[in-house]
């Protein structure tokens, strides 16, 4: 079975599963992308964050799918999207597979919601498809300094590790249980919103063949979301900045966003951590269902 045939171990009630295929003629580490499709409505895309998958949203799509149709993406080479061998996971490569999405299935009138990375990636590709894009909502974007290494000394640790020159794709393939979900509770405020079953679904996924090298890849490439924020100030849709009290990002960075974008609507989650889509999902979905 080639990687892009993968399937996942969680079911979202009333979603289905497709696919885009390589564009015909297009780059050559251009891989087949995954993505869920639920409700009607006016097209809401979900992109999510580093390390994980379309399901990050299991508990807020079936909030919105009476008001949206939606899609939610796996990223270029992540969750059960295709693993091309030698395929860039820079901020310019990732924002290109969102295109390919809007393109491919021709849509416009978009919601564009990203968390952590996903909302660097909102953002920059309603920069490049303003004709498409309605509005964007972006959640403790993951475009400053330190990042997920602020979880913990854990996920300092690892990051260096995999980052580290020789040593470094050995220890992307090493991801014990264990060491996984205290990084990812790491970035929650209820710690208990974390399932058991999604983490699972992760530690499937990076039992892919190749998703190693994707991860190490994509841990390289996180300074181009730092990079991509040049690009805030060319969005012309109107823009919700959303942030859990305790995410990972410093007043200092939320500050200095608002500056870039300073017509963006703000709003702070208290006692919230960066990953919202799974422990409030419901202010997501107010949220979104608001101006739906």
């Amino acid at each position: 079975m080639s990687s892009h045939e993968s399937r996942p171990t969680i079911e979202i009630p009333g979603t289905t599963s497709h696919s885009i295929a390589p564009r015909a003629g297009g780059h050559g580490h251009e891989g087949a992308l995954r993505y869920l499709r639920a409700g009607t409505g006016a097209p809401l895309v979900l992109l999510h964050t580093v390390r994980t998958q379309a399901e990050h949203f299991r508990h807020l799509i079936p909030l919105v799918a009476e008001h949206y149709t939606v899609y939610a993406l796996d990223l270029p080479g992540m969750g059960h999207s295709e693993i091309v061998p030698g395929a860039s996971y820079d901020e310019p490569a990732m924002r290109a597979g969102v295109r390919r999405l809007l393109t491919g299935l021709d849509l416009h009138d978009v919601t564009l919601a990203g968390e952590s990375m996903g909302a660097v990636l909102a953002l920059t590709t309603a920069a490049d498809l303003p004709e498409r894009v309605r509005r964007v909502v972006a959640v403790n974007s993951y475009d400053f300094r330190g990042g997920i290494a602020r979880s913990g000394l854990l996920a300092r640790v690892v990051v260096s590790g995999v980052l580290a020159p020789g040593l470094g794709p050995l220890i992307a393939g090493v991801e014990p249980r264990s060491a996984l979900g205290r990084i990812l509770r790491g970035g929650l405020g209820d710690r208990s919103a974390l399932r058991e079953d999604y983490v699972d679904e992760l530690l499937r996924v990076g039992g892919r063949p190749g998703y190693p090298s994707v991860a190490r890849a994509v841990y390289q490439a996180l300074p181009t979301l730092i990079a991509a924020r040049s690009r805030y100030p060319e969005v012309k849709a109107p823009v919700h900045l959303v942030y859990g009290e305790h995410d990972w990002s410093r007043p200092s960075d939320r500050a200095a966003n608002q500056r870039l974008l300073p017509d963006a609507a703000f709003t702070q989650v208290p006692r919230a951590g960066h990953f919202l889509a799974l422990e409030r999902p419901d202010v997501l979905a107010d949220l979104l269902n608001a101006v739906a």
